[in-house]
């Protein structure tokens, strides 16, 4: 049975910290580098639902894709609650590691799970890593079909293929129009409209696309020199939950080959934050 140090520094090897943004918190949260470490639960989000799962499952580390603490704190008292998810993972003894950026970033990463979710076969990175001399790294991937659909049919894959929300997927564009090649994002992707245009793509998925950006996306589409950009905008929480399989798929194979005889589990706990949806009466579908 491996320590905690053991692992993490498997963990760190997969998904460097110094590949985190600038702005990023990355890295083990809590947690005693000499414990053991036997099972694992990986998730997207540090939040009480799923420390309870990891203290039902008995786990002896917690991995997430987001941070606990992103912009730092004063206090970790129970009366708050991320002061209660600390108290929690330090009574049952559960480490936290935190991957988030140098994940979204990683060859394999958020990105490509998320394109394997949906059946595309990468070509390479929206944004390359200019510190990756194979050209592999990097935010985002450009992908293609493995045969042209229409935007309805893709719109309704990723609608299948990804974790069930209440969200689904959003559509902007022609649902008619035929999509070949697509760019991804896991998680918020509205700051990369200009890499999604470069790429020349005929679709860009992702999440969190806000209303201005998507306006002007439109309207640049609309009088361009191209086929008008359709947009397919996913919950936040669903197109980053595929990189938890892939994690855990990467650490069981690195677990197998030490023999460290790990045991790997990913949460299915549905984590997004919408509860509701309510469509507007006479809404077009």
């Amino acid at each position: 049975m491996p320590r905690l140090s053991e692992v993490i520094a498997a963990l760190e090897n997969l998904w460097p910290a110094e590949r985190a943004e600038s702005w990023d918190a990355v890295g083990t949260v809590v947690g005693d580098p000499d414990q053991d470490v036997e099972r694992i639960l990986f998730a997207v989000d540090p939040v009480q639902e799923i420390v309870d799962e990891a203290v039902e499952l008995g786990a002896d580390l917690l991995v997430t894709h987001h941070p606990l603490y992103l912009r730092g704190t004063t206090t970790v008292a129970a009366s708050t609650f991320k002061g209660r998810v600390v108290h929690t993972l330090i009574k049952h003894d559960i480490a936290l590691h935190v991957a988030h950026t140098n994940a979204d970033t990683a060859d394999p990463g958020v990105s490509d799970a998320l394109a394997g979710a949906l059946d595309l076969r990468v070509v390479g990175p929206l944004v390359p890593d200019p510190g990756d001399p194979d050209g592999r790294r990097g935010l985002g991937r450009i992908c293609e079909l493995d045969h042209p659909l229409t935007v309805r049919e893709f719109a309704a894959r990723a609608a299948e293929r990804l974790p069930a929300t209440v969200q689904g997927v959003r559509v902007a564009g022609d649902p008619d129009a035929t999509v070949r090649t697509v760019a991804v994002s896991g998680g918020s992707g509205d700051s990369l409209f200009d890499h999604v245009r470069a790429a020349g793509v005929d679709a860009f998925l992702t999440a969190d696309l806000r209303h201005h950006p998507v306006s002007e996306a439109r309207e640049h589409g609309a009088h361009g020199a191209h086929a008008p950009l359709a947009l397919l905008d996913a919950a936040h929480w669903a197109t980053e939950w595929p990189w938890c399989e892939l994690a855990a798929a990467q650490l069981d194979e690195i677990s197998d080959r030490h023999g460290w005889g790990l045991r790997v589990h990913v949460s299915k706990t549905v984590t997004d934050p919408w509860t509701s949806r309510f469509p507007s009466p006479g809404a077009p579908n």
